[in-house]
């Protein structure tokens, strides 16, 4: 079984998926959308970059790949789903998840490291963590900024579906850690079942010890659930 990273036009982190991946064990292909899901897909990875430009909204146009529609199909049978930075505009975008990523509060694209806190450790992607834990994680996007009106974020909220918050090294939660002003300083949440997230940072670029912090490698360990 493997997992399908999905590739779309102006996708630019579908490599650095596979090559982490690769680095844990973990067996998994790139996609091309318009060749639809393999039958033996066991996760799918929507990678960052720019789909198409990111015209319209970021993420809006590659929501609306037919591809999407067999994701959403694989999502609700428990086959686990992780969207990545553009991906998880995309996984927004196409009803995966709530809320929306939008235009930093900075209005810069900002590419830099930030420290996540652990909300829930039930869950595939952070399994590896304890609740509470805090976890160093890149972050590179001019839209990052989670978005949902109040009603519904306080819904998510009482749900537990929100995964990682962006904190302070001591895992204090404060406006100098947010990079780009999510609102309740949100970097994470999850679908409607607890096998499907999206999240703003890249855990595919804190895998490889070679090139950094490592702490990534739990969020990607979802897929060995």
């Amino acid at each position: 079984m493997t997992v399908s990273i999905v590739r779309f036009g102006g996708s630019n982190c579908d490599r650095d998926a596979k090559r982490a991946l690769g680095h844990l064990g973990i067996d998994a292909e790139i996609v091309w959308h318009g060749d639809g899901l393999p039958a033996e897909t066991s996760g799918v990875v929507l990678p960052g970059g720019f789909s198409y430009g990111d015209y319209l909204r970021a993420g809006a146009m590659a929501a609306r790949s037919p591809i999407m529609a067999e994701v959403r199909e694989v999502a609700a049978d428990g086959v686990p789903v992780l969207g990545v930075c553009n991906g998880a505009q995309i996984g927004c975008e196409s009803g995966l998840t709530e809320g929306a990523f939008t235009t930093n509060e900075s209005a810069r694209f900002q590419c830099e490291h930030v420290y996540l806190r652990v909300e829930r450790d039930d869950t595939p992607w952070t399994a590896a963590y304890d609740e509470g834990d805090v976890i160093e994680i890149p972050i590179a996007h001019g839209e990052g900024r989670y978005e949902l009106d109040d009603d519904r974020l306080a819904e998510l909220e009482d749900g537990n579906r929100v995964l990682f918050r962006y904190c302070d090294e001591d895992g204090s939660v404060t406006d100098d850690a947010n990079p780009n002003g999510s609102k309740h300083d949100v970097a994470g949440v999850l679908g409607e079942r607890d096998t499907v997230a999206v999240l703003m940072p890249h855990p595919e670029r804190a895998t490889l010890p070679d090139v950094g912090p490592t702490d990534g490698q739990g969020v990607l360990r979802g897929f060995e659930a």
